[in-house]
């Protein structure tokens, strides 16, 4: 016993001695550039080529906490302390340029408390820049984190706001972004007449495969903005992103979108449930600590449930059975049993076709707890506007099969394809 415990100390001695032969200037601590890839966003693009294209301008910045450079430095300060350009006015969408105000709220004009710049809201009474904002700009720069889903109203705020740079004659500058589900992937019909909203705010799909800069040019060359409408547009290119690059590959630090986008792998599951979620009827872990991963109601025996969603077979994707009370939302404090949607294949997974099968298989268990039922009508009208269409409710609530509305909601993503290819960037 007495050889083994000096054999011990001796093998603890050489490792020790291996380690010490490090000298210490070649250890140190991680940091943040350490996990860093090549991807560099177009304001650090911007800044590496001295703020060219903003040069003895006078600048108006469209912006959130989403607007950052790499070591998570706001772009407002950044801009603010850029020496060849002039700062003007800061403008906010949804959650404002702080990000200090809740989903949904009203953001008033006030002052930014770093800078002192005036900030007007473009998610207030005016969803679109107005002649007295831009009095004193001459370029309009854009620069938040989008999550490639056409509901998520940031690019709603965007293309508005190339609306007004085009009507008051100034520059329209998109600092660009990664799309954070890749720039391949494209789902959902593309919005028809009467329906176009400021969650379907122009002609795209659901999922539209593009970066923000991407959607820009499209938005200007194919006459997708109202009237018709150009700017003068110019886009800072990323360095270094690729079309099959997911937000986890681009080594970038995610700061959340908004409340309920908090985690780099969110924006996939946002089209998962965000149309469901329309209802109100049924939880998507909204109010939870799961938003957009859970399918939940009072009615429904979750292991019985979960069997059923996954005897789909869905590609990339299974289902676990989950009960929880909701601490916030509409159905606060309710126990809630349904299933947690978990993504076993990102490549694979059809995300915005999900939620129809949950109601597909609800209606299989549940025919008497109809979601459509449930709500109150004017949700109704809210499933609509974001699906683009009230086709797909119509065909769909018709036998509840997902198959059956499959054709009509893929039915312009070939054309999508090909007429957005050309404006790829990257």
């Amino acid at each position: 016993m007495r050889i083994k415990f000096v054999l011990f100390f001796l093998f603890l001695g050489n490792i020790y001695s291996s380690c010490t032969d490090t000298t210490a200037s070649e250890i140190k601590a991680p940091t943040l550039e350490d996990s860093i890839n090549e991807v560099k966003t177009g304001i650090e693009v911007l800044r590496g080529n001295g703020f060219k294209a903003l040069e003895g301008k006078n600048v108006g910045l469209i912006t959130n906490t989403t607007g950052v450079d790499r070591n998570l430095k706001s772009t407002v300060d950044i801009l603010f302390e850029a020496k060849n350009l002039e700062l003007k006015v800061l403008m906010g969408p949804e959650h404002g340029v702080r990000g200090d105000h809740s989903a949904g709220e009203w953001v008033p004009f006030y002052h930014d408390h770093k800078t002192g710049l005036p900030v007007y809201s473009l998610y207030g009474k005016t969803r679109k820049p107005t002649a007295e904002m831009l009095k004193d700009v001459d370029v309009l720069v854009y620069d938040i984190q989008d999550i490639g889903c056409r509901s998520y109203t940031y690019i709603s705020t965007m293309g508005l706001a190339m609306e007004a740079a085009a009507e008051n004659n100034i520059e329209f500058v998109v600092l660009d972004r990664p799309n954070p589900i890749g720039g391949n992937r494209v789902e959902g019909n593309i919005v028809e007449e009467n329906y176009f909203s400021f969650v379907s705010q122009f002609k795209i799909p659901y999922l539209y495969g593009l970066t923000c800069g991407e959607l820009a040019v499209l938005l200007n060359e194919e006459g997708l903005l109202s009237e018709k409408q150009r700017c003068k547009l110019t886009i800072i290119q990323m360095d270094g992103w690729t079309r099959d690059m997911t937000f986890e590959k681009t080594g970038l630090q995610w700061v959340p979108t908004s409340p309920h986008i908090p985690h780099k792998d969110s924006p996939f599951f946002y089209p998962m449930a965000g149309i469901l979620g329309e209802l109100y009827s049924v939880s998507i872990g909204v109010g939870y600590t799961l938003p957009f991963q859970t399918f939940a109601a009072e009615w429904i025996d979750p292991i019985v449930f979960a069997e059923k969603m996954n005897s789909f077979g869905l590609e990339g994707i299974a289902f676990r059975p989950i009960s929880f009370k909701p601490y916030y939302s509409a159905m606060k404090g309710i126990e809630l049993n349904g299933v947690q949607v978990h993504i076993t294949d990102y490549k694979t997974v059809n995300l915005s076709a999900v939620q129809f099968y949950f109601l597909q298989a609800n209606n299989e268990l549940y025919p008497d707890k109809n979601p459509f039922e449930l709500c109150d009508a004017s949700r109704l009208d809210m499933f609509d506007k974001v699906c683009g269409s009230n086709k797909i409710r119509e065909i769909f609530t018709q036998d509840f099969n997902y198959e059956k509305v499959k054709w009509y909601w893929e039915k312009d993503v070939d054309t999508f394809k090909a007429m957005s290819k050309p404006y790829y960037l990257y």
